[in-house]
């Protein structure tokens, strides 16, 4: 495994690809509602990502013809856009989106309400699910262990009544869109690799 920790000059370059995909996000988040499909979120994505002075980190990543992941409800991750996909009263839906810029990747998803019709189960896993990034956030710190930050999400979301997907993991990120270490969203509390100053990886906002 390759740890690439990256400079403060690097971290700052990481940053504005960063602040391009929150930006998209956000943006995104307004177009979304009940008739709207998900090939309509992935053209709103290239048009800003154009705008922006960015290119599409996932748009011919091993093929992959969209600059979006485009998840329905219990959809994990890796939808592709489709004009036949609509979205309904009472989905939800996560885009996930990724830039580059100056030969620097951002990537990070958020999972967004498609109108006000969800079940209370799925307004509680909306809040859990955000209370568990950042729970993962806060003892992602220099000296702790990858397993701590599993570990934060993994109890959180497993207290409230859910269960945290083992088949995919967060990863790191920088002149790559994949780079070690893989961040699982479990864990055991003082294992796995210690964190270091430098350190970077993509996390979903929720």
């Amino acid at each position: 495994m390759a740890i690439v920790c990256k400079s403060p000059a690097e971290i700052e370059k990481m940053g504005r690809s960063g602040k391009i995909v929150r930006q998209l996000l956000d943006e995104l988040a307004l177009v979304v509602k009940p008739g709207v499909s998900t090939m309509d979120l992935e053209r709103a994505a290239a048009k800003r990502i154009k705008e922006l002075g960015a290119k599409p980190a996932f748009k011919g990543y091993h093929e992959y013809p969209c600059c979006l992941c485009t998840s329905v409800n219990n959809e994990i991750v890796h939808g592709i856009p489709n004009d036949k996909r609509v979205l309904k009263e009472g989905d939800i839906v996560s885009i996930d989106c990724g830039v580059v810029l100056d030969g620097y990747y951002g990537d990070a998803a958020i999972t967004v309400p498609v109108g006000n019709g969800q079940s209370d189960t799925v307004k509680k896993l909306l809040k859990v699910t955000e209370e568990s990034l950042y729970k993962g956030i806060e003892v992602a710190r220099i000296g702790n262990t990858v397993g701590d930050v599993g570990a934060a999400v993994q109890e959180h979301v497993e207290a409230n009544g859910f269960s945290v997907v083992r088949e995919f993991v967060g990863h790191g990120i920088g002149t790559k869109l994949h780079e070690d270490p893989q961040v699982p969203n479990f864990g055991s509390r003082g294992h796995g690799m210690r964190l270091r100053a430098g350190m970077s990886w993509r996390s979903n906002r929720w």
